[in-house]
């Protein structure tokens, strides 16, 4: 059965081949199964875990759909996969595309493949800083805290805007410093 349209918001990253185009394509393929709502500035971003690899493109966009969050998921790796993204690879290496669930309203998903609000969204500056962008008054749904308040906590070292809110529109990288790979 169908929920009624729930209100997500997911982080889009990738520092692999034509990083802009791979950001355009996924939010593009989005919309096949989901409204896209407001989507953050673009962020270059130093990367996390395996420091040797190219820098990371982030953006994180609201949508609204009426899938359920394991199906939503589902349709996320589809769409990775579909982009180019090969399944395993390094835990946070590089990739073409990374799609991730941040949160789906204010419910609280444990699951083995998945887990709702995203696990290590609090720590992660390249997530809070585009997220606060949209969003800075919602609460963590477990931790009470708000996105600003989070940010606040982990500061926003390593994570540069390089275009305003309106660069998934465009067509070609002019203007986008540091976009192309």
């Amino acid at each position: 059965m169908a929920s009624l349209a729930a209100t997500v918001y997911l982080s889009l990253g990738t520092n692999l081949g034509d990083r802009l185009a791979n950001l355009r394509l996924a939010l593009a393929r989005l919309q096949t199964l989901a409204c896209l709502g407001d989507v953050s500035s673009l962020y270059e971003t130093d990367p996390q875990g395996v420091s040797d690899q190219p820098l990371f493109l982030n953006a994180v966009c609201r949508v609204t759909t009426g899938l359920e969050p394991q199906a939503l998921l589902r349709f996320l790796k589809n769409l990775e996969r579909e982009s180019g993204r090969q399944p395993g690879g390094q835990r946070w290496g590089p990739r073409l595309i990374d799609l991730d669930i941040l949160l789906y309203n204010d419910r609280v998903v444990d699951a083995p493949e998945l887990t709702i609000p995203h696990p290590r969204l609090a720590e992660r500056a390249f997530v809070l800083v585009p997220l606060c962008e949209l969003v800075p008054e919602l609460r963590h749904p477990l931790l009470g805290k708000t996105m600003k308040a989070l940010l606040a906590s982990v500061g926003k070292k390593g994570v540069r805007r390089i275009a305003p809110r309106t660069w998934e529109k465009g067509e070609r990288n002019e203007g986008i410093a540091g976009a192309e790979a």
